[in-house]
């Protein structure tokens, strides 16, 4: 395990650290760096920690002030802030919601230093890439910005642009965040996941963050699905003009949903709307099992004639296969009322310890929620609501669930909202069935079945093919006494501490015994002699060790431990 040592040892930026810790007791989470012991890191004690936090905070919820923690400390934790808000496996629903109100930072670079960056990045050939650079920002975020540009074929573009300094911060921020998870992993063990685990998942996404090149190659995936579709368009991407730390795409002229003005719109365009924008995303999550996991009303575009065009593809999930199979088989599950068959899902899909759901409160709430499925007519069915009330439940047993399954709810979500808001009357289960009934197909049609069938005959004759040679191997061991035994023993550091605690107080245990044994027999001794000598006060001192030593172990024992 990580000690406080080790973290000074790995942490690059210890001012960055102090500036965090300061932050947290500013707004009252001094228990967390105390429990922790991270107060030492800034040389001061519990009570001068306690004394610093400043009372008008202490009426906030925690998860408000939580949310200007994340605030204060800039881009890097806004989008882990971000992140953690679409992960109700992790968080309670209350603190999603708070934290589902962070706003990027939309403060500009000046044009002088992303100057500075175009031309450490294309040396040589700035002007042989681009005739024109607007110098106003188009728009702003935390992390990039945008601006309009003229290439010299001629086409309009834009360019996002990482803001210097960005990067540096991230990869710090990141080996941070991994470092104190190993802490947190230590002092607290019932949070039903690994802080490791999951600071390594989050340390990926913002790390994906700041390669604008992973961003480019996802917004090519995705129009390359959707090139011969009339209805959605992705922007094209220029790999000429594209670097990890630029991203220069087709300027996108239309109008954002967000920016529509829904009264000036009639009923067959709002329509066609939502059953472009609904169809384009369950079509990414179904049928091709790569999404764009954040299509909110500012990152979908109205072009003419109905169609949509969708920008932004930094955030993106990936749903194998298997997955999709899975998530038929939970609303088949749910549907048909099968409890037994939703339990193999859950396992199959988190990997949770049987023992959990196999709890009678675990099967008695997963029942409820059936019955409240059961009771509503297919086709009113909300199968975003659906997934959000299961996820929240396995968030309450402390079942983690796979991070781009719950981007794959987030999308969905995300979507039906955008769909209730523009056309309230609009069907989303009704619009989208053909994409689920395809899953449903390959999943259980005849030609899947068949398939399955033929995969299966052919593992089982490769293992039959591989026994004889498995059984002359496994003779040969036996032949040569050759079998080893491999266990693996959990949590196998603790019993070792434990182990040699309690060799440490029974050693001790036998010197006291020992001191007061000696000394009283040299006493006796001593008393039994015609003359006192110095074997009596041999045994007197003896005793006074033997106090001493007796009071510190009953203090060892009864004094509070101090945590490593």
């Amino acid at each position: 395990m990580m000690n406080i040592t080790t973290l000074r040892k790995t942490v690059k930026n210890t001012k960055r650290l102090a500036e965090i810790l300061t932050v947290l007791s500013k707004f009252g989470f001094r228990e967390v760096i105390t429990d922790t012991g991270l107060h030492r890191l800034l040389g001061k004690t519990k009570e001068e920690i306690d004394s610093e936090s400043p009372a008008h905070y202490k009426s906030l919820t925690r998860p408000v002030r939580i949310r200007m923690v994340l605030e204060s400390l800039g881009p890097t934790f806004i989008k882990i802030g971000q992140i953690l808000s679409t992960r109700p496996d992790l968080i309670p629903p209350e603190w999603a919601e708070e934290l589902s109100r962070l706003q990027d930072n939309v403060s500009t670079v000046p044009f002088e230093e992303i100057s500075k960056l175009l031309e450490a990045e294309f040396p040589g050939r700035l002007e042989l890439l681009f005739d024109f650079i607007e110098e106003v920002p188009l728009a702003a975020a935390s992390m990039a910005q945008v601006h309009r540009v003229k290439l010299v074929t001629g086409e309009s573009a834009v360019i996002k642009v990482l803001k210097p300094g960005n990067r540096k911060l991230v990869e710090d921020d990141v080996s941070l965040l991994e470092a104190i998870a190993q802490i947190v992993e230590q002092h607290f063990s019932n949070l039903g996941y690994s802080p490791i685990e999951v600071a390594k998942e989050f340390s990926r996404e913002l790390l994906r963050e700041v390669n604008l090149v992973q961003e480019g190659q996802s917004t090519d995936r995705l129009r390359r699905y959707f090139e011969n579709d009339s209805e959605i368009h992705f922007p094209k991407v220029y790999w000429q003009a594209t670097t990890r730390n630029v991203l220069t795409l087709e300027e996108i002229k239309g109008t954002p949903l967000s920016e529509l003005e829904l009264d000036t719109l009639d009923g067959t365009l709002r329509r066609q709307i939502v059953a472009n924008a609904t169809k384009a995303v369950f079509k990414q999550c179904l049928t091709f099992g790569f999404f764009h996991a954040d299509p909110h009303p500012g990152n979908i575009f109205l072009l003419d004639g109905g169609k949509l065009c969708f920008i932004d593809c930094g955030t993106t999930g990936y749903l194998d296969k298997k997955t999709a199979e899975q998530l038929v088989d939970l609303l088949a599950g749910v549907i048909k009322g099968d409890v037994q068959k939703l339990i193999r899902v859950i396992i199959e899909l988190t990997d949770v310890d049987p023992s959990i759901t196999d709890k009678r409160d675990f099967r008695a709430e997963l029942q409820h929620l059936i019955s409240q499925v059961q009771a509503t007519p297919l086709e009113r069915i909300d199968i975003t609501s659906l997934l959000t009330d299961f996820f929240s439940m396995l968030q309450r047993y402390k079942i983690r669930c796979p991070g781009d399954l719950m981007l794959l709810v987030k999308a969905m979500t995300t979507i039906e909202g955008v769909a209730a808001e523009i056309d309230p009357s609009f069907d989303v289960l009704s619009h989208v069935e053909p994409e689920i009934e395809q899953v449903v197909t390959n999943r259980y049609g005849l030609s899947a079945i068949r398939k399955r069938m033929q995969r299966s005959m052919t593992d089982y004759l490769l293992l039959l093919e591989d026994i004889p040679g498995d059984i002359q191997r496994f003779l040969d061991y036996a032949r040569h006494n050759r079998f080893t035994l491999n266990l693996e023993l959990m949590r196998i550091d603790q019993l070792s501490e434990k182990i040699d605690l309690a060799s440490r107080l029974m050693g001790m245990a036998m010197i006291i015994s020992a001191l007061i044994v000696g000394s009283s027999i040299l006493i006796l001794a001593d008393s039994l002699s015609k003359e006192s000598g110095i074997l009596g006060y041999l045994g007197i001192i003896g005793l006074i060790f033997a106090a001493i030593y007796s009071a510190g172990f009953v203090g060892s024992i009864l004094l509070p431990k101090k945590r490593k």
